[in-house]
């Protein structure tokens, strides 16, 4: 077996160079929650009042009082598989934002859905998609003041668009200088038609013939070292289900579809696994998957029973009151469950 560093192997292969980390964190909100920069930062959180801190963490401990404890690991994964969760949003850094959302928004037809700034804390956020956060997967967009280039290491993959007409989505591309790098055909052993295609960044998109589809915005994919081991842990830890799984020992690797539903309907994770390839780097560009809970207590509960790291405990965000819990999974990607009542009122 091998370590895979700086260049992937495989699937969907990144290689960028690397780029400083960046000295400063985000604003921990229900839409970029755990985006600070891979534990390599404290959190710096506005309106980070010492009586606000105080009555948070008053809150929390509180909450956390009334957390039931689940019997045992059965009862923790029968309550995770009822619990009403689905993707939010994927959290990830680039290095011109207005540039970006015009790529976005004219090459990929997806929507600016709000945008804010933070001067205070150096900063700006753009949340974009196919229709409503409330019940559309979106993407967070984070430009850090005065950072314009990132690391988006092996790891990290791609994102799936789902449309009408792969060619014409390509030429759009191609016609406002994006980079094609993959033209329109078939993917290998079947029958949908493929491309892919990146943004100002370097992020990949793949470009899938899905018309008529209700979630355009339908993939995130992530490589891993240990398949069996992965799925494991999002199917017990996160509640999330086996929607297919798929190998290809021709160009040796596999994949595995995970969900809150189907495929056809929601967006998923994507994890790929490249035969005899068990660590690759991160980088500093991507953060974090943000899911939808109805109980963050509970649901820390579930990934500890489960064998999963909890990296912030669960309880709400000083100033905001948005209750959070952020995760690691076996093979350090983070995700951040969302409390469904406190995200609603965020976007009201």
């Amino acid at each position: 077996m091998r370590a895979l560093r700086a260049t992937a192997a495989g699937r969907g292969a990144v290689a960028c160079a690397a780029a400083p980390v960046p000295r400063r964190s985000l604003l921990l909100s229900t839409a970029a929650a755990g985006a600070a920069l891979q534990s390599e930062l404290p959190l710096r959180l506005t309106r980070n009042a010492t009586g606000a801190t105080a009555a948070a963490r008053i809150r929390a401990s509180a909450d956390a009082a009334q957390a039931a404890t689940f019997a045992g690991a059965d009862e923790a994964l029968a309550w995770a598989k009822k619990d009403s969760r689905r993707l939010l949003h994927v959290v990830y850094r680039v290095g011109d934002l207005d540039k970006t959302i015009k790529f976005y928004t004219e090459c990929l037809g997806m929507k600016l859905l709000r945008k804010r700034d933070i001067p205070e804390e150096k900063y700006s956020n753009a949340f974009l998609g196919y229709g409503p956060e409330d019940s559309n997967f979106a993407v967070e967009l984070t430009y850090n003041y005065g950072v314009d280039k990132y690391d988006i290491g092996s790891g990290f993959g791609h994102f799936g668009i789902g449309v009408d007409d792969v060619a014409k989505t390509v030429e759009l591309v191609r016609a406002k200088g994006g980079k094609v790098t993959r033209e329109p055909e078939p993917v290998k052993g079947g029958k949908t038609v493929i491309a892919f295609v990146e943004d100002p960044d370097g992020y990949k998109f793949e470009i899938l013939e899905r018309p008529g589809t209700p979630e355009p915005l339908c993939q995130v994919m992530l490589r891993v070292g240990d398949l069996d081991r992965a799925i494991s842990f999002y199917e017990k830890a996160c509640g999330m289900e086996l929607l297919r799984k798929r190998d290809n020992p021709e160009y040796k690797y596999t994949v595995a579809m995970m969900g809150y539903g189907p495929e056809e309907k929601n967006a998923v994770l994507e994890l790929t696994y490249n035969y005899g390839v068990t660590e690759y780097d991160k980088g500093n560009a991507y953060a974090q998957i943000a899911i939808g809970t109805d109980d963050v207590y509970r649901t820390a509960e579930v990934v500890k029973l489960f064998g999963g790291q909890v990296v912030r405990e669960p309880g709400p965000l000083p100033g905001i009151n948005t209750k959070i819990t952020a995760i690691l999974d076996p093979d350090g990607w983070k995700s951040v469950f969302v409390d469904n009542i406190d995200f609603a009122k965020e976007l009201e």
